[in-house]
């Protein structure tokens, strides 16, 4: 099994209704992008579609993103 890293960006943010929010997102995955009423909320958030993210890539038989670390 392999490991990856890649970088999470986690920034604050508000929704739509004005109400404070965090934008997590990891740059390396295109499209990757989650939000969470917490700081904690957005990072378990970007951590779980990460893992999706990578698990369709892999059933779908495509390359992982890599980032020098």
């Amino acid at each position: 099994m392999n490991s990856y890293v890649h970088e999470i960006v986690v920034e604050p943010d508000k929704f739509e209704d004005g109400g404070e929010a965090w934008h997590a997102s990891c740059p390396a995955l295109k499209g990757c992008h989650r939000w969470g009423h917490s700081y904690e909320e957005a990072l378990a958030n970007i951590r779980e579609a990460i893992d999706s993210y990578a698990q369709d890539l892999l059933e779908a038989g495509k390359a992982i993103p890599v980032t020098d670390v």
